[in-house]
């Protein structure tokens, strides 16, 4: 069993109207004033007023930590982890490779030992911890003829010792030996390089409960039913997820943030989506943070335009490719520093120059974007979106994952083959409204590097394990 704890999380619903966010209760005689907001504000506000976040430096990372889910890496690969760090700075890493999206047809396992040694606090990624990793071997398990015969094409029979129809499906190869001096790793594109930053947070709820979680990726939220069967794997015996329904791609409504997320260059920030379906029209609020808590704002910027879909993906099974073109924006800066970074922008570049103030929204259309802030207009991307449910049935809209070279993906060719954090629908679909019915406020909303904007950053994202305890007997 799991030692996870639930955190809360806002139950979506079909009515704008329908959070409270002041008690139902009063002293007797007096009068009761409710203060309503749209569900997906309290959304976004949970996000501040929820748990409590602390990331400890350096980290402490001595244990098991396991996949949430069936991660999609770009190419694409689809694999489930299972990390353990020992308190001598050792560590045993098992990558679960598969043939298919659902994590449902193992191909092979990938078993890597070395050590992990941590340096000092990051100064690009807040909260994060830099480490030196040095590997000592990488072994691989094949999990079937099939996938041996699709390895055969990327490895040089010498590094399994023999051709590809002689591979036996469970024994242990070796790929890599610090003592031998022997390497097959580069025809797999192997890197653990997602080890070189290291952030664990924990999340300190009420009554006392606590999760803990070691950020190499993406966010995912509780329970975890896939933690148990990665934790109880192993390299001959890699994790077989159950089949996930097949949920169709309705946009229409409004999608928002789960979490606090983390992007390339010190990056933090939330995202509220809105669809029309009808008119193939769409709204991103992406508000940014200075601190991985999302508790300081920066900046808020509110992108607009339309998109068409291109059909089914050929690459990414139960995903759909879109056409997304960005045509309008506006830009709020949040706090002084960005407001005096906008100010002392090249006049032309990004909105009125000199004109920038805390909380004001201005208009970046007239100058193309803003190229302080990396957003160009009008501008095109070639997106892929997938959907499905949580664990409480709620829709979930998974939008690919940005490049962390800085670049975008406005060509066919660069169109994503992983996903970014999932967001969750806070309402459903509602009539066109006038354009500035979301407005911006100087306090904590919503924002991301998605679709149609480009950020020229480029550091490697952090990932998320989740830390498992076997419940005791």
């Amino acid at each position: 069993r799991l030692l996870f704890l639930v955190s809360a999380t806002l139950v979506s619903g079909s009515k704008l109207w329908e959070v409270p966010t002041a008690p139902f209760s009063s002293p007797i005689n007096s009068t009761v004033r409710l203060v309503w907001e749209p569900p997906c504000q309290s959304q976004l506000r949970h996000l501040q007023d929820g748990a409590r976040i602390t990331v400890l430096i350096p980290p402490k990372l001595e244990g098991n930590w396991v996949s949430t889910r069936c991660e999609v890496r770009p190419g694409p690969e689809f694999l489930t982890r299972s990390y353990t760090f020992y308190p001598n700075r050792l560590f045993k890493a098992l990558q679960f490779y598969y043939l298919d999206s659902g994590c449902q047809e193992p191909a092979y396992s990938l078993v890597i030992r070395g050590r992990l040694r941590l340096r000092q606090a990051s100064w690009i990624t807040r909260g994060g911890t830099e480490t030196e990793h040095h590997l000592h071997k990488v072994g691989i398990v094949l999990h079937s003829q099939a996938a041996a015969q699709r390895l055969g094409a990327r490895l040089p029979s010498a590094c399994l010792g023999q051709a590809p129809v002689g591979w036996v499906p469970g024994r242990l190869y070796e790929l890599y030996s610090s003592r031998a001096g022997r390497s097959c790793l580069e025809p797999l594109g192997f890197s653990m390089m997602e080890l070189s930053v290291l952030r664990v947070e924990t999340q300190h709820h009420l009554h006392g409960r606590a999760v803990k979680e070691l950020f190499l990726g993406d966010h995912h939220v509780h329970p975890c039913p896939v933690c148990a069967r990665v934790y109880r794997s192993s390299e001959q015996r890699p994790p077989v997820l159950p089949p996930a329904p097949a949920v169709p791609l309705a946009l229409g409504g409004r999608w928002v943030s789960q979490g606090c997320e983390s992007r390339p260059a010190v990056l933090f920030l939330t995202r509220l989506f809105t669809f029309h379906e009808d008119h193939r029209t769409w709204e991103g609020v992406y508000q940014h943070y200075s601190d991985p808590a999302c508790r300081q704002p920066t900046f808020a910027v509110r992108a607009q335009g339309h998109y068409v879909r291109s059909g089914p993906s050929s690459r990414v099974r139960g995903a759909t490719e879109l056409v997304f073109k960005v045509t309008r924006a506006e830009v709020t800066a949040l706090d002084p520093a960005t407001a005096r970074l906008l100010n002392g922008s090249r006049p032309g570049s990004c909105g009125e120059a000199g004109a920038w103030e805390v909380g004001a929204e201005q208009d970046v259309t007239p100058t193309n974007g803003c190229e302080a802030l990396g957003i160009k207009l009008p501008h095109k991307e070639y997106e892929l979106f997938k959907a499905e449910l949580d664990q409480r049935e709620r829709p979930l809209l998974f939008i690919g994952e940005r490049p962390t070279d800085g670049s975008s993906p406005d060509r066919p060719q660069k169109r994503p083959t992983s996903f970014q954090a999932p967001l969750v629908q806070c309402s459903a679909d509602t009539p066109p409204s006038h354009r500035h019915s979301q407005q911006i406020a100087p306090s904590p909303l919503p924002l991301n590097t998605a679709t149609g904007l480009r950020w020229h950053h480029g550091l490697a994202l952090l990932s998320v394990l989740t830390w498992y305890i076997p419940a005791a007997h």
